[in-house]
C-alpha cells in the first residue's frame, strides 16, 4: 500500500471547499468541472481529501450513513503545528487546544463544518 485518500461525504461541497481552503488545501479536481459540484478533490502537501455529496450517492452504498460527521478522526502530521494553530485557531472550531501528549507529539483538534474531527500533530 502506498497512500490513503479519504472520500468524505458532505452536504455542501462549496462550503466545504471554502472551509478547507482556510486550512491550506487547494482544489485539484471537481465533478463537474463547473456548475453544481457533486465531488471535489483537494490537496495540501502530501494529503489528499476527496469530498462527495450525500445526494450524489443515490441508492449506491447503502451502508454509508447519510449524516454529517462520523466515528472517526483524521490524524494529520504536519511541520510547524504551533504556527499552523496560531494561523487558524480563530477561524475554526478548536475542540482540543495545543498540548504535548505522553507519546511526545504536539497536537490540537478541530471540528470541521461537517462535524468531522481533524487532529493536527507534529513530533517535536
Amino acid at each position: 500500500m502506498d497512500s490513503i485518500s479519504p472520500n468524505i461525504y458532505v452536504k455542501d461541497i462549496n462550503k466545504t471547499i471554502e472551509y478547507y481552503k482556510q486550512l491550506g488545501f487547494d482544489v485539484v479536481a471537481t465533478v463537474p468541472e463547473t456548475g453544481d459540484l457533486i465531488f471535489a478533490m483537494m490537496t495540501c502537501g502530501q494529503i489528499t481529501f476527496m469530498f462527495q455529496t450525500f445526494e450524489s450517492l443515490g441508492e449506491e452504498l447503502p451502508a454509508v450513513s447519510r449524516m454529517d460527521g462520523g466515528s472517526l478522526m483524521l490524524y494529520i502530521q504536519i511541520k510547524g503545528v504551533r504556527d499552523f494553530h496560531e494561523r487558524i485557531k480563530d477561524k475554526v472550531n478548536v475542540i482540543k487546544d495545543l498540548e504535548t501528549t505522553f507519546y511526545g507529539a504536539t497536537e490540537f483538534s478541530i471540528l470541521d463544518i461537517n462535524n468531522y474531527i481533524l487532529t493536527f500533530a507534529e513530533d517535536e
